[in-house]
Parts: structure tokens; sequence; C-alpha cells
């Protein structure tokens, strides 16, 4: 599909020649008002032009209006047009950040949590095309890279069945491990950022981890990799998961986040001791509107299939390529110019 606002020119010099435009209308007119006069000056031939009616008139003046907007045309296309295809283009780079905190265990969503997380990941990795490169990073106390980036679908089933659950939750970590995973060229130490001390800067703001030449780009900006979080949002340990959030921000990284469990949440009870473990979505809708991306939230495990697939056709992009489209216009001036003729010829035995 074609931007109407990218359109652009290449020699802007050539429009003088649809100067001519007016012009030729102008002569056409001249000698419609003549010939008009010559019939009007015979009593049976102007009755007789009476006669024809409106739609004689209206037929008049199809074929020249349509030659006239097939020379626009034609003249517009030697300018040598050009504008920006919008296509669609999917997203070539994918990290599976999913937390396995001892939250997980959860049952509010059955089997619990992290059973139902896995399955729809599987549905998930199924929908990707073969060309589609996933990586996984587990998320606990600290985050790690369970899977580089790959097109080996076996290796990345294998990561996420080999999850074992762990105490605390660090989503900031995982996000930042996630993005220098997902974004080499960017240069993140994401070991300096999960070191750093507390209390962070407020709004997320790391200027010292950033070169003097960085310049951040729009939120969500980045057409080839996002990052798809799956937690239940209650982090208590790392860097704060809305800061480093910013920081894929500023690199045009979109971070899905997908809500695991309810608000209401459950119980759980283990060696003498048991907590409250519900969904926070509030974290998670931060992290995902921090970076222009969408909040999903899980019930139970068949509402978190059906999310993956919306999430999958949610990674279809749009994709914005300059082509000169000079071919475009002329054939549209041809096509233009040859129904007015034929419709000339038809109704009045004649050429325009």
């Amino acid at each position: 599909m074609i931007d109407p606002a990218s359109l652009t020119v290449q020699w802007p010099t050539m429009l003088w020649a649809m100067a001519a435009l007016p012009l030729l209308a102008a002569f056409h007119l001249w000698q419609s008002v003549r010939a008009k006069r010559g019939v009007m000056r015979y009593a049976g031939l102007g009755a007789v032009a009476s006669a024809t009616g409106r739609m004689a008139r209206v037929r008049r003046f199809i074929p020249p209006m349509l030659m006239f907007l097939g020379l626009a045309a034609l003249l517009f296309a030697i300018a040598r047009p050009q504008a920006s295809l919008v296509m669609p283009a999917r997203v070539e780079n994918i990290i599976l950040a999913m937390d396995v905190s001892g939250s997980m265990k959860a049952t509010d969503i059955a089997p619990d949590r992290i059973t139902a997380a896995r399955s729809a990941a599987k549905a998930f990795l199924e929908a990707q095309p073969r060309s589609v490169r996933v990586g996984v990073v587990s998320i606990a106390a600290s985050a790690a890279v369970a899977q580089a980036p790959t097109d080996n679908r076996e290796n990345v089933l294998q990561a996420i069945d080999r999850f074992q659950l762990q105490r605390g939750t660090a989503l900031g970590s995982g996000i930042i491990i996630s993005l220098a995973t997902l974004v080499p060229e960017a240069a993140i130490n994401a070991e300096k950022i999960i070191s750093g001390k507390p209390p962070f800067p407020p709004g997320g703001v790391y200027p010292s981890y950033n070169s003097p030449e960085f310049k951040p780009v729009a939120p969500g900006s980045h057409g080839s990799a996002v990052i798809v979080l799956m937690s239940d949002g209650q982090s208590n340990m790392g860097p704060d998961p809305i800061a480093m959030a910013t920081i894929a921000a500023e690199r045009g990284v979109r971070v899905f986040t997908v809500g695991i469990g309810t608000p209401e949440g459950t119980t759980l009870s283990a060696q003498g001791w048991s907590m409250r473990v519900r969904l926070d979505e509030d974290a998670l809708k931060k992290i995902a509107t921090t970076t222009r991306a969408d909040y999903y939230r899980a019930s139970d495990a068949a509402a978190l299939k059906k999310i993956y697939s919306q999430l999958s056709s949610r990674l279809v992009l749009e994709k914005r390529q300059t082509m000169e489209i000079t071919a475009l216009f002329a054939g549209l001036g041809a096509l233009l110019a040859m129904c007015a003729a034929l419709l000339s010829l038809s109704w009045f035995n004649r050429l325009v």
C-alpha cells in the first residue's frame, strides 16, 4: 500500500509540463462553445440538441475529462514520482523471558502457572515461521540465557523443558539480559546495570550507562526484535523493571508482557511457611506501555494459549520501503486515455 503523504518526485522541474493542462482544457472548452453556436444557428438542429436530454450532455463531458486526467497522470510520470510502500514484515528475533520463580507453582491456573506457561510457550513457538530466531531467558533471583536466539526449534523446546523453579524474582534483570542478548550491537553492559546499587534513579534514567554518542530512538521502532515477558509480575530483586523497560524503549525494542495468574491469587505453602501470591498487573502493564507494546492477561490455561495466538499476529509489522512509481502513473494515464477514446468512439463515432 502506498502512503500518500510520502509522495515525492525526483525531477521536480518536469512538473512545469503540467502547466499545459489548463491551456488544453481552455482550448477544448472554446471548441465546444464554438461547435454549440454552429449547431444552434439551425432551428431544426437546435431542437434535436435540446431533445438529447441531460444524459447526452453528461456523456459529452466524460471522454474529455478522462483524457484530461490521463494526460495529467502521464505528465506527472515524467517527473519520476516515488513513494513509501507499506509492506508486511515479521519480527526476525524473539526472546521468551520466562519467570521461573517459586510463585509460578501457584495453582490458580490449572494445573499450575509454570506448566500452563510452558504449554503456551511451545504453542507460540510452533506458530512462528522457521525463519524467526527464538531465544529463551529464565528469570528467578537472577536472570540467565537458557538458549541463545536460534532457528533450531528443538533446542528452544529443550530449554523450556529444563526450567527449574527457584526463589526470588528479578524481572528487571530478565529484561536487561534479554535486551543485551537480542541487540548485541547496542553494547549494553548488563552486568554493570544489574550490579548497580539501589536506590535507582527515578523514571529509569541511567545516563552513566549510555555512551556520549548514544541517541535514543522512538519506542517500538526496532522492527526486527521483541521481548515476550511471561510472569506473575511480582518482582522483588534486582534493578527496577520499569527502569529496564525504559532502556529497552530507548533502543526501540518492545516488551510484550503476559500476566500468568489471577489478581486474587492463591496461597503457597512449603517447609512450614506460607505466602499469598497474586498477579501484579500494574507492573506488567507499565513495562508494556513504556515500550509501546501490549499487555495480555491469562486467567486460565486455555486463555493463555489464545493470548499467544493473538500475540503471534501482533508480531507482523509494517515495513516501509521507498520505491519509484513512475510506471504506476504511466499505466494509469494510458488506461484513462484509452477509456476516453473508446467511449468517444462508441458514443459519438469520433475520437475525443
